[in-house]
């Protein structure tokens, strides 16, 4: 064998001692990445599932060909004006028109469907199934709309 011969350090190192970070790395590497992980103490009996990442669906074709019409738009809303004594009653004093509406319908929709068709503003709805299993609506309107204005022109009951 030859003999060895001493090579000049480069400019700025100093030869000889490896550096800090090759010691750590060293030694992580023979010591294992296990050796120092801590086991999670549990405090709740029951397990559950993490909530992971949900992903919003997104089709590639739609499941109905075409889609279903609104099932009650205003005209399936209201079936018709009521015209009794007691309904006169409520229109020429308490500024309330009297309507049958469908039984499925509710009061927003009563109120949408009176909104769109006779063009006027409701302060509330009451709702009655009546016992022949009709629905009963009764709508109070503004005070600055007339309930018999409205039933005359509108309506054509009075």
């Amino acid at each position: 064998m030859p003999p060895k011969t001493e090579t000049k350090p480069a400019k700025g190192k100093k030869p000889g001692k490896p550096s800090a970070k090759a010691n750590t790395a060293a030694k992580a590497t023979l010591r294992g990445v296990n050796s120092h992980k801590v086991r999670k103490v549990r405090t709740s009996t029951s397990f559950h599932q993490p909530k992971t990442l949900t992903l919003s669906r997104a089709p590639k074709y739609p499941r109905k060909s075409v889609p279903h019409v609104p099932r009650l738009d205003a005209s399936k809303v209201i079936v018709h004006p009521l015209n009794t004594e007691s309904a006169m009653k409520k229109i020429e004093e308490n500024n309330t028109l009297v309507f049958i509406v469908d039984v499925k319908a509710n009061k927003r929709q009563i109120r949408e469907a009176l909104k769109k068709m006779y063009d006027v503003n409701v302060v509330r709805i009451n709702t009655m199934i009546r016992p022949d299993g009709s629905k009963k609506a009764f709508a109070r309107l503004t005070p600055d709309v007339d309930a018999l204005d409205i039933a005359a022109t509108k309506l054509a009951i009075v």
